[in-house]
């Protein structure tokens, strides 16, 4: 499957540029030295820190890397144009903390642990406009502009070759009430229709389960069909994203083993049928 994620274009850009250099025998001061560039300019490039990559920068970088195959420099090329265009959520960047959005449209397959909320791409708009509410946002323009923002974002669920999605939930999460028993009860039907899907399976972590590594924070963990895989996770004031393999590896196992203490999916789903029940009652 080919990413239409500008995105994850950018950063296979910038992994093939520091392979070539590296296949051709420069460093990065080398490099920059030959085509008279700031010193630090095939580094923000290499590490995909650029906003919008130049066509005639990567030309030459192709030239002095010594890239004569015709079919191989148009590959360059063309990803270079195509990681220029910008993205629905290119609208929303003041809504949006990160580029997570734009890496989960290029994910093949999405992992999300929650430990208070249920996550971001199966909230119900009802959960979304009490989760902004909650933060003190009294403008309710702004509280729609987020909802928007929000359901968009989940539209890769539905799409053709959706990716798929595992999401392991604390229950705590489900219990904890945000906007009331009337906006709980339709999330948690929410997912319970969701957790239908082919695409999607929904594991609830019961509270029984007790202490276990992933109780310091949620995370995500995306993986592409042609890039190296990505954590993502946030604290109070920043976003992070951890590229290396160890550190995939790492909260990979922390996926697994508390995954070992979830719920069956079959199980989840009748446990989240009982909730739904009790916040009838």
């Amino acid at each position: 499957m080919t990413s239409n994620s500008p995105t994850v274009k950018r950063r296979k850009l910038s992994q093939t540029l520091r392979q070539l250099r590296k296949e051709a025998g420069f460093s990065v001061t080398e490099a920059g030295r030959r085509l008279e560039w700031d010193a630090s300019k095939v580094s923000r490039m290499e590490r995909n820190e650029w906003r919008l990559p130049s066509v005639h920068d990567i030309r030459l970088l192709l030239d002095l890397y010594g890239i004569t195959d015709e079919d191989r420099r148009e590959a360059m090329i063309t990803l270079a144009r195509e990681s220029r265009q910008r993205g629905w959520w290119e609208k929303y960047q003041d809504v949006f903390r990160s580029s997570l959005p734009d890496f989960e449209a290029g994910a093949s397959s999405i992992r999300t642990w929650e430990i208070v909320l249920v996550p971001g791409l199966l909230q119900t708009e009802g959960y979304v406009r009490a989760l902004w509410r909650a933060a003190r946002i009294l403008d309710e323009t702004l509280i729609d502009r987020h909802v928007q923002a929000r359901l968009l974002r989940q539209e890769i669920l539905f799409r053709e070759n959706p990716p798929t999605l595992l999401a392991l939930i604390d229950e705590a999460a489900l219990r904890k009430s945000i906007g009331g028993a009337e906006v709980m009860r339709e999330q948690i039907s929410h997912l319970i229709e969701m957790a239908a899907r082919p695409n999607i399976t929904i594991q609830v972590v019961p509270d029984s389960a007790g202490a276990h590594p992933a109780l310091e924070g949620s995370f995500v963990t995306l993986d592409f069909p042609n890039d190296p895989s990505l954590v993502y996770t946030v604290t109070a004031t920043e976003s992070l994203w951890l590229e290396q393999p160890l550190e995939y590896q790492r909260y990979t196992i922390i996926l697994d083993y508390v995954m070992g203490l979830a719920l069956s999916p079959d199980e989840s789903v009748r446990h989240m049928a009982k909730l739904v029940e009790h916040l009838k009652g």
